[in-house]
């Protein structure tokens, strides 16, 4: 019986810091996210959200496109008739936090 409970218990304790890990996500002031402007570190807003997409800079099928607002917000680009719907689903990736209104 005890090692049941405490089975129970164990289970109990791991979701919980599992849950307490999803905490809200962290935010960004638009100056912090200015600093990230570049080729090798290039951080984006997109409606609020920020994301990290310096791993995809040399992927992007816009060349340096994606670095014309490289630091800033991109949301204007990012809704622009170039993308295809994908584009939608492949940013959910590189999403770090939100920006701090």
């Amino acid at each position: 019986m005890w090692a049941t409970i405490g089975t129970l218990l164990l289970g109990f304790l791991v979701v919980a810091s599992l849950l307490a890990s999803r905490s809200t996500p962290k935010t960004y002031t638009k100056a912090e996210v200015s600093l990230h402007n570049s080729r090798n570190d290039c951080w984006i807003i997109v409606k609020d959200k920020v994301y990290d997409v310096t791993s995809y800079v040399e992927e992007h099928p816009g060349a340096d496109a994606i670095l014309n607002n490289a630091g800033g917000d991109s949301t204007e680009g990012f809704f622009g008739p170039q993308h295809a719907t994908r584009v939608f689903d492949m940013v959910d990736e590189f999403y770090i936090g939100d920006l701090k209104l």
